[in-house]
């Protein structure tokens, strides 16, 4: 049998969703596996959104916005591109990112829709079905996915995200601007590390494990495993449980 895509997409009121409209009303052709949900403004759709599509394995989904400068809320569209990219960065991290794209897309590209759609759905036929869909799910993808999650769900990370714009463009508390590429760089920095915790945090709540089967089970460095395990004991999110012989046994409180 052919591999009919599920495809979810995230469609703006004021474009996006008025494009699909013209698309329809000017009759033209586009494949069926879309379903869409209307938001007021691109903005609106949080990075949760859409690993909570992936995680109940859909096998694709899509944001489609105003054009940049064309935001019916001013800097909606600015603000929801800075979650995206981020979010793009993280599901490359995991071989996601091509089962998710945003694009702009006015009131008046009727044609426009109906290429995109029909761009989206090829891609995703040529990536195959959800890892997540069927009988025999990626286990270890979905704790990828939760982790990935959790850390967008997470308020250190939504601020700096938050401030990107107003911090790179018009300056701190103390009028000071950021570079970009700094401020990319320590948002990037603070993605991982999240990550990274919440891994350890979804582990330690299984089971109570010591440094070594930590970076075993991660496949990463004791070293850095260790560091984090200091950071999240001192924020009260894991404790001892045990020590045996030498080796210290932490778990999730």
């Amino acid at each position: 049998m052919s591999f009919e895509p599920k495809i979810l997409g995230f469609l703006c009121n004021w474009c996006s969703y008025a494009g699909a409209d013209l698309a329809g009303v000017s009759r033209i052709q586009y494949p069926p596996n879309i379903r869409v949900i209307r938001v007021m403004c691109s903005g609106r759709v949080d990075p949760v959104f859409v690993l909570e599509g992936l995680l109940i394995g859909l096998d694709g989904v899509i944001v489609m916005g105003c054009h940049l400068g064309d935001c019916h809320y001013i800097d909606g569209n600015y603000e929801e591109k800075n979650k995206i990219d981020l979010l793009t960065i993280a599901l490359e991290m995991i071989g996601l990112a091509d089962r998710f794209r945003l694009e702009w897309v006015s009131a008046s590209e009727g044609v426009r829709f109906g290429q995109v759609v029909t761009e989206f759905t090829e891609q995703i036929k040529k990536v195959g079905p959800s890892p997540l869909s069927g009988s025999n799910p990626d286990l270890k993808l979905r704790d990828d996915l939760e982790a990935l999650k959790r850390t967008f769900d997470d308020i250190r990370l939504r601020a700096l995200v938050g401030r990107q714009r107003t911090i790179t463009e018009f300056g701190n508390v103390y009028d000071k601007l950021i570079e970009t590429e700094r401020y990319d760089s320590e948002i990037d920095e603070a993605l991982k590390s999240e990550i990274m915790r919440n891994k350890i945090l979804m582990k330690l709540e299984k089971d109570s494990l010591s440094v070594k089967e930590l970076s075993k089970l991660l496949d990463i460095d004791s070293n850095v495993i260790l560091k984090q395990i200091i950071a999240l004991k001192a924020k009260n999110l894991i404790d001892f449980d045990r020590i045996d012989e030498i080796t210290p046994y932490y778990h999730a409180i």
